[in-house]
C-alpha cells in the first residue's frame, strides 16, 4: 500500500520542517486541513501543555485548518466522519499503551489505512511515532511509559517494518543495545532533532544529528 508517514521524535522541530512541507497532500500548507488527535497526551498529564508547542510549530509551517480529536469514546463511524475532509492525521506524543488502547477500540486501526491510501499524511509524535511500528515494546525500553491501561497485547498498527525509540541520547545506548537482543525487528533511534519519512516505499532518517540503527535496519 502506497503510503505517506512522517515518524517523528519530537514533532516538526526546525530540523524536518522542509521535510514536512514537501510531503503535504495539497501544495499550500493553509490548504491541508490537519486532524490532531491528542488521546496519548491526556493519557499522560492532565494539562498536556505540550500539545501547544506542536500547534504553534504546526502555524509556524501554515497550517491553518487543525481539528481535536480523541480517540477515546469514539466510533468507527465518528472517526470515518471527521476524517472525511481531513488532508493529515497528527498522533501527538504522550503514553504509548493508553494511545493504543483507543486506537483499537475506536477502530482506528481499521479506518486508517482508507485514509492512507487516498493520500493521507500520518504524522506521528514519540507515541503517535510508537504506534505506527509492529508493536509497542520500545515504548518501555526506557521507562518512559507505564501501561498503566493494563494491556497485554502489544501489537501496534503496523505501518512499518521497524521499531523507533524515541527521544534518543548516548545515555540510552546499553538500553537499546540489550532491548536489541530481545526483538526479532529492525531498530532506528532517533534524537529530538530527528524523523523517519516513509513515501513511495522508501524509508529515509531525515533531520541533524548521527544514524543509529540495530538489527539491520535500511534506509532505502
Amino acid at each position: 500500500m502506497a503510503q505517506t508517514l512522517l515518524l517523528t521524535s519530537a514533532g516538526i522541530v526546525p530540523e524536518i520542517r522542509d521535510y514536512f512541507t514537501s510531503v503535504l497532500p495539497k501544495k499550500r500548507p493553509e490548504n491541508n486541513k490537519v486532524a490532531f488527535v491528542t488521546t496519548a497526551a491526556y493519557g499522560e498529564s492532565k494539562n498536556p501543555t505540550w500539545m501547544e508547542k506542536d500547534r504553534q510549530w504546526l502555524y509556524e509551517c501554515g497550517i491553518r485548518h487543525i481539528e481535536n480529536l480523541d480517540f477515546k469514546g469514539k466510533t468507527q463511524g465518528d472517526l470515518e466522519l471527521m476524517l472525511s475532509d481531513k488532508d493529515i492525521i497528527f498522533v501527538n506524543g504522550g503514553n504509548t499503551f493508553y494511545v493504543l488502547k483507543w486506537a483499537r477500540e475506536s477502530s482506528f486501526d481499521k479506518v486508517l489505512p482508507g485514509f492512507l491510501r487516498k493520500g493521507g499524511l500520518y504524522i506521528g509524535v514519540s507515541a503517535g511515532s510508537y504506534i505506527a511500528c509492529p508493536t509497542i515494546e520500545a515504548a518501555a525500553w526506557k521507562h518512559q511509559d507505564r501501561n498503566r491501561v493494563g494491556i497485554t497485547d502489544f501489537t501496534a498498527l503496523g505501518l512499518v517494518p521497524f521499531l523507533i525509540t524515541a527521544h534518543f541520547e548516548e545515555k540510552y545506548r546499553a538500553v537499546v543495545d540489550q532491548a536489541a537482543q530481545k526483538t526479532k525487528y529492525p531498530i532506528v533511534a532517533l534524537s529530538d532533532k530527528q524523523a523517519v519519512l516513509v513515501q513511495d516505499g522508501k524509508v529515509k532518517v531525515v533531520g541533524k544529528g548521527k544514524r543509529e540503527y540495530w538489527n539491520g535496519f535500511k534506509e532505502k
